[in-house]
This record gives structure tokens, sequence and C-alpha cells, in this order.
């Protein structure tokens, strides 16, 4: 068996096998809760979450709600299928939001790496800017798109901007910024153009720390093109989903739960591409070496 099929296999096992540890111990909490009336064993003082089924419903009754039938519109499809549509909406969201950031973090790491003076400026700022609730910048973000005539989605794609460009500005600085002396000297000592030292040392020594940071960037557009839709209230999404099955949560409170799986299950997904990508530019730096 190939060593990449054979890593692919034991990923997939270790994700199946987190499903059912998690599983049990959601069911074993759950049967803990009924026997001791949601008390710790042998004492008054409470479990930290109630074990009924409106807070904690079955793990087989989530599932199974998957397949259960709910109303699009005019149509009827399973749930499953419904979230699939939903998150094929956010994803497109969240992608723009990715790339939007990640090029912006990248333009940021440059500028600061250039002009000492950038640096010093910018970064405090960057930092600060992550310190404001997205909560509460949403609506503003929301407000001026719409006063702008723009689409829903360009709003939700900002926001999910905002929390992408960060982590890829602070990890692509400390990247461009890796390579040793003696190598920069060495460019130098050839009059080597600071473009080209940018290109040909500079990005390819900050492959280390950029990846890592496309993969929290990837899941943080995801966060960010969810809580986009909340706070629009746009018809598409998971964002819209959560909202709406939120609101019916003493009714279904699985179908709740489901839909934070799927948004979960996403938030894997581009984790999983970015991995992907990462792997296949290792392979190609690596036949390009050899």
């Amino acid at each position: 068996m190939k060593p990449a099929v054979a890593k692919i296999l034991r990923s997939s096992v270790t994700a199946v096998l987190a499903l059912v540890v998690i599983f049990a111990l959601w069911e074993g909490y759950k049967w803990l809760g009924s026997q001791t009336g949601d008390t710790w064993p042998g004492t008054a003082v409470e479990l930290p979450v109630s074990s009924d089924d409106i807070i904690m419903p079955h793990a087989g009754e989530i599932v199974g709600e998957l397949f259960s039938d709910i109303r699009d519109g005019r149509s009827t499809l399973p749930l499953s299928l419904f979230l699939l549509k939903k998150a094929w909406f956010t994803l497109q969201e969240a992608a723009i939001g990715f790339f939007l950031g990640s090029a912006i973090g990248i333009g940021l790491a440059v500028l600061m790496l250039r002009w000492r003076v950038a640096e010093q400026g910018l970064l405090p700022w960057i930092n600060v800017s992550q310190t404001v609730p997205l909560i509460a910048l949403a609506p503003i973000i929301v407000t001026w798109g719409r006063n702008q005539g723009l689409p829903d989605i360009v709003s939700i794609s900002l926001i999910s901007t905002y929390l992408t460009f960060f982590p890829v500005a602070v990890s692509a600085l400390r990247g461009l910024q890796s390579p040793d002396s003696a190598h920069v000297e060495l460019m130098r000592s050839y009059a080597a153009p600071w473009r080209t030292t940018l290109i040909k040392l500079r990005l390819p020594a900050a492959r280390p720390y950029l990846f890592p940071a496309f993969k929290i960037a990837a899941t943080l557009s995801v966060v960010g093109a969810i809580v986009g839709e909340i706070s629009i209230g746009t018809k598409t999404g998971l964002g819209r989903a959560i909202l709406e099955f939120a609101q019916r949560y003493a009714v279904w409170p699985e179908r709740l739960y489901a839909s934070v799986f799927g948004a979960a299950a996403l938030g894997l997904f581009v984790f999983g591409m970015i991995s992907l990508a990462e792997r296949l530019v290792l392979r190609r730096t690596d036949e390009v070496v050899a």
C-alpha cells in the first residue's frame, strides 16, 4: 500500500474512532445524569450541564434527524441535503473571505518587512483589531455594505476577511524574517534586488509559517461567514439554518445540534483542503529539489 493511501486510511479511521468516543462519552454522561438526578455520584453537587433530552438529545436522535425530511421552500428534502445546500453558500462566502484576507495579510507582512517603521506603526494596530467583538463589528459592515448597494455576499465575505487576515499577517511576517542572516548577506553580495531576495529566499523560508496560518485562517473564515449570515439575516447559508433552528430549539433540539455539526464538518473540510494543498506544494518542492 502506498504511504499516501495508508496515511489517508489512518486519518479516516482515527476520525471515525474519535466520533465513536465522543458519542460514547455523550451517552455515558446522559446515563450518569439520569441515574443520579444530574448530580455527581454520592454528592449533592450538580453536574455542569443538565442531561435532559432538551439540553442533550441522544446522539442517535441527532444522527437520525439528518435523514428526516424538512421543508425548503416548495420542496422537501432530507436535513442532511438541506444543510449541504446551506453549506455550499457559506463555503463560497468563506472562500472569498479567506483569499481576500490572505492577500491582505501577506501584503501587510511584506509592507512591514520592507519598512521597519511600518512594522512599528501597523503591528500594534493589527493586534488591537482582533479585540473588537465580531458581533459588534458585523452590523456595521452590513449597514455600510447595504448603503453602498453591495450584495450581502460581499458584506459577509468582508466579515470573514476581518477574521482571516490577522493570523496570516503575523505568521507571514515571522516567516519572512526567518531566513538566516548569512543567507540574506549572500543575496546582498550578489547585488540581488530586494524583490529577488523576497521571492527567491524569504517566501520559500516563510512556507512553514504560512501553511499553519492558512489552516487557522480557513477555519476562521467559516466562523466569520456564519456570524455574518446571522447578523444579516440572509436566507441562505448555515448561519441562517442555525438561527432558524435556534428559534425552534424547544421543539427540535436535534436539528440545532445537527446544524452545528454541519458547521463543524465544513470547518474540517476547509482545513483538509489547505492540508491537501500543503502536501501538494511540499511534494512539488521535493521533486524540484531532487
